[in-house]
């Protein structure tokens, strides 16, 4: 029996917590696929005889199709229901993972991958706007827990169990292994997913949906496409096309008289837009640091992918550390949190900066302990102040923008990382030097880009504590208008 959201009283705490871990379930599978098939490209460009340009659009697909979506899950969530959206999308990510494990060629495996994208990119909005109604301000911080953390594991647990399926089976298990998951995540959400009030008079915006959605499948084109530099015609056209789009979305939202398929003016809230802000500077520094550090062992250290993702771990053990420990520090102003949380990133990133060929591992395997505790430090804060001082029919909205931003600032800020190392690595291939110096030089530009979100985190607002009361699950479904 599905429940139904009123705003008389808080839910419990034991209800938000088996809420968490069903949506967490949902969010795990689509979070964790994208590092898991990387892993396997090359198996894939094998297996299909193509070409590796060819196969590398069995990831852009993905990202296409997620790109795509992420405008209209506010609208869906209004108009159909939260519950509704999640269960939809989760069987539609389903649906795509058994068509990609029985996939008979290239390119039918990258059409499933695009089905398996537009599942995978309504879980994660739909997922926050359901925590953040349910959870309330005073508690917000806690149900985040649930996002960051499979957030921050994913690039370490993907690339191990994307190894081990490839050596211990095949690369249809990439796809298989999510069959579980989602059926455990559809059979909990039947049962424990609230039932919301839906606006069965909410019009999807056509006109904002024909500029965004094509703008940011333009944007996630071009970026997928500069890794060779941004100087390309493939790469900087999309994104100028994409840029132009989006700029035009801005314009025609700010005079809608309706309601935008995203609200706009939510970033010219203080709280909603810093964060946004931030998000996306993580790009050039969190998430740059984690596309450099497998690379860096591999390349530099000789180590196989696998037991590159072991290496990995003590990055994930640092987030949970501080995930754990961040109940444990009530009434300290958040912006010296995140603060810190940055400067912890950036002092993590040293040991690498500063490395040898060979030597020092311990040094490394403590940098990335304290890099996953300033990343945890400097990400779920960030994320509670964006969604805090929101009114509950805002969140929907806010929750597909904050995504629009993460999944454009990530790959934007890994690729002009990547085309910075790509010419240092360049040069010192023409020249006959150790490819070390490729690295050591990009990871100072990585400790160099931290200092913007470092600036920004001091303007963050302390979280509203009299924000309004958390939605109620009741019993009692609400009867549909």
């Amino acid at each position: 029996m599905s429940s139904s959201l009123h705003t008389d009283e808080p839910i419990s705490d034991r209800r938000l917590t088996v809420l968490s871990i069903v949506l967490l379930i949902g969010a795990m599978t689509s979070i964790l696929d994208t590092t898991i098939v990387n892993v396997a490209l090359d198996t894939l460009h094998t297996v299909f005889h193509s070409s590796v340009a060819d196969t590398q659009w069995v990831s852009s697909g993905y990202l296409l199709g997620l790109a795509g979506v992420i405008p209209l899950t506010g609208w869906a969530s209004e108009r159909f229901g939260t519950r509704t959206v999640w269960m939809t999308a989760v069987a539609l990510f389903l649906l795509g993972s058994i068509l990609c494990g029985f996939a008979w060629d290239l390119p039918s495996l990258i059409f499933f991958r695009v089905l398996q994208g537009i599942g995978g990119g309504v879980i994660l909005p739909v997922t926050l706007t359901i925590l953040t109604q349910a959870a309330g301000p005073s508690r917000l911080a806690r149900a985040m827990t649930a996002i960051v953390l499979p957030a921050q594991l994913a690039p370490i647990l993907g690339p191990v169990i994307g190894g081990a399926l490839v050596d211990a089976a095949s690369w249809n298990w990439l796809f298989f292994v999510n069959i579980p998951l989602c059926v455990v995540a559809l059979v909990l959400a039947a049962i424990y997913l609230p039932a919301d009030i839906r606006d069965r008079g909410r019009r999807l915006d056509l006109p904002g949906f024909a500029l965004l959605t094509p703008g940011l499948v333009a944007l996630a084109y071009g970026i997928s496409q500069a890794a060779s530099g941004f100087e390309q015609p493939k790469a900087w056209l999309p994104i100028v096309i994409g840029v132009a789009l989006v700029l035009c979305f801005v314009a025609y939202s700010l005079r809608a008289r309706g309601v935008p398929l995203i609200d706009v003016r939510l970033f010219a809230r203080r709280g909603f837009g810093l964060s946004s802000v931030l998000t996306f500077a993580a790009g050039f520094s969190s998430f740059a640091a984690m596309f450099l550090l497998p690379l860096f062992y591999q390349q530099v250290r000789g180590e196989t992918p696998f037991a590159t993702g072991l290496l990995l771990i003590p990055q994930g053990l640092g987030t949970i550390t501080f995930l754990l420990l961040n109940r444990r520090l009530p009434g300290i102003d958040v912006r010296i949190i995140v603060v810190g949380g940055i400067v912890l990133t950036m002092i993590g990133a040293l040991p690498f900066a500063l490395a040898g060929a060979s030597g020092g591992d311990a040094l490394l395997l403590v940098g990335q302990f304290v890099r996953g505790f300033g990343v945890g430090a400097s990400t779920l804060p960030i994320m509670t102040i964006a969604f805090a001082g929101l009114a509950r029919p805002e969140v929907p909205r806010a929750s597909a923008a904050f995504s629009v931003v993460q999944r454009v600032g990530a790959p934007f800020g890994v690729t002009v990382v990547a085309v910075i190392f790509e010419s240092y690595l360049s040069h010192a291939v023409a020249v006959g030097a150790p490819v070390l110096g490729a690295f050591t030089a990009t990871f100072w530009w990585v400790i160099a880009f931290s200092v913007v979100p470092l600036g920004l985190a001091l303007l963050l607002p302390r979280p509203a504590k009299d924000a309004a009361p958390a939605p109620q699950l009741s019993p009692e479904p609400i009867p549909e208008a």
